[in-house]
């Protein structure tokens, strides 16, 4: 099924004129409604009237996160009188980033969602069980407006409680899960301990995303669980869930882009690379009201293909996440940066700037430990203290993350320098995953230097 043929089924041709029209559009809303991108504009000299059509837009400058975090909370919001929900994800140094919706937004949501459900194969009607965060994390009520927008039944699970995912899955026959792939490995486990078949579930479809995952992953789930498991792709700068999806052919990312425009830079020059080579994604919104973004910088690594689907749609794919081009891991979900654990420990008095993130896949969920080196003294306290400074260390860096963590204090010395200023060494200790791959060539990047 597809939920707007209009749209999704469109010629090339049809869609760039409709880009063009939104852009110029959008960029002289934001001349005339945000100070923070007039200001920009201006520095380039760029008035609306430069903008003439799509191709004008590689006159137009980058967005990146830090333009975010520099105006938190409200710096970026255009229409801030409007918004009517506002969203927040971890920051780099202690702040949020924050996203904020109109019900013009919201409306927005839901159409694109409701195509990416469609794409992955969901009828109207359907039952859903959306066990994505619901709150201050995007994910679930993203999944919950697509779905009521489509006509399906919603299942509001969140995350967690696993027994009683199960059980709801065993009572009510959702046809459709959406959560994190970790988390459908998770409560595969935990079906199997309970004497539950797995492969006698309820669940057809998977919608899986908010974290990377591997071709042996997906291989796993569809195995395990008998269903079709489709990658969703967002990020919440953008809109949250529903920017790309795959279809059941699982050859790329179907992208919305009458409403989220696509380019794939080279990361160092900021060119544009050709169709299937590899490049940073880079989106503008081109229709939202309440946070819109031009060029944004999304940091993450892909290769577009412009090509006509065997599906039927001649939207544009993208692959997996190929690679990040800074340091973010992302963690059950939660986007985490080594310089959020720096922010933290240079404000304990007793600890060094020296610290490894050990990330582990412990019962198919995501672990992180960080080892952190005190000094000399500290670290020939008593037990009593040390024990103190770790729980300390630990609520510190759980109220930044809003995950948990463990922590374990190292003495001085014991962890591997680099040269020049002081860096996060990171391990992974499952080197099967995407994440692991990316993880591990940061970690060589970082000792090379």
């Amino acid at each position: 099924m597809i939920w707007n043929e209009k749209i999704e089924c469109a010629s090339a041709a049809k869609i760039r004129e409709l880009q063009s029209e939104r852009l110029q559009k959008m960029v002289r809303y934001l001349w005339k409604n945000n100070p923070v991108y007039r200001s920009k504009l201006d520095t380039y000299d760029i008035k609306p009237s430069t903008i003439q059509n799509i191709h004008d837009i590689k006159r137009l400058p980058f967005t990146v996160k830090d333009d975010l975090r520099d105006g938190y909370p409200f710096g970026l919001f255009t229409n801030f009188d409007k918004t009517v929900e506002i969203h927040v994800s971890s920051g780099t140094t202690g702040n949020p980033t924050v996203v904020g919706y109109t019900k013009e937004d919201l409306k927005l949501w839901s159409e694109v969602i409701a195509r990416s459900l469609a794409c992955a194969g969901a009828m109207p009607k359907d039952i859903i069980q959306v066990a994505y965060g619901y709150g201050l994390f995007t994910g679930g009520l993203g999944l919950h407006y697509g779905a009521l927008e489509m006509g399906l039944k919603v299942i509001p699970s969140s995350s967690g409680q696993t027994k009683r995912q199960l059980k709801l899955m065993n009572d009510f026959k959702p046809r459709i899960l959406a959560c994190t792939p970790s988390y459908a490995l998770f409560m595969l486990d935990e079906a199997r301990a309970l004497g539950m078949d797995p492969r006698k579930s309820s669940w057809e479809i998977g919608i899986f995303g908010a974290e990377p995952w591997s071709e042996s992953m997906r291989h796993q789930i569809e195995k395990s669980w008998n269903m079709l498991a489709t990658d969703i792709y967002g990020l919440s700068e953008i809109i949250g869930p529903g920017v790309s999806q795959e279809c059941h052919l699982k050859c790329g990312l179907h992208l919305q882009w009458d409403v989220f425009f696509p380019e794939v830079i080279d990361p160092k020059t900021g060119d544009e690379v050709k169709p299937g080579e590899r490049g940073e994604l880079v989106i503008t919104t081109l229709t939202k009201t309440g946070i819109p973004l031009l060029r944004y910088r999304t940091r993450d690594i892909v290769t577009i293909n412009y090509d006509k689907c065997k599906c039927g749609r001649t939207t544009p794919r993208i692959s997996k996440i190929l690679g990040r081009t800074d340091d973010m891991l992302i963690i059950r979900g939660i986007n985490v940066f080594p310089s959020q654990i720096e922010y933290v420990l240079l404000k304990i008095e007793g600890t060094q700037p020296h610290y490894l993130l050990v990330v582990d896949r412990i019962n198919n969920l995501d672990s992180l430990e960080v080892w952190v080196e005190v000094d000399e003294k500290m670290f020939s306290d008593e037990i009593k203290q040390m024990r103190a400074l770790e729980e300390r260390i630990k609520r510190e860096i759980e109220s930044v993350l809003g995950i948990d963590v463990k922590v374990k204090l190292v003495e001085p010395k014991s962890i591997e320098r680099s040269e020049g200023k002081a860096k996060a060494s990171t391990l992974q200790a499952e080197a099967s995953t995407q994440q692991a791959e990316a993880s591990a060539l940061l970690q060589k990047e970082l000792l090379d230097k």
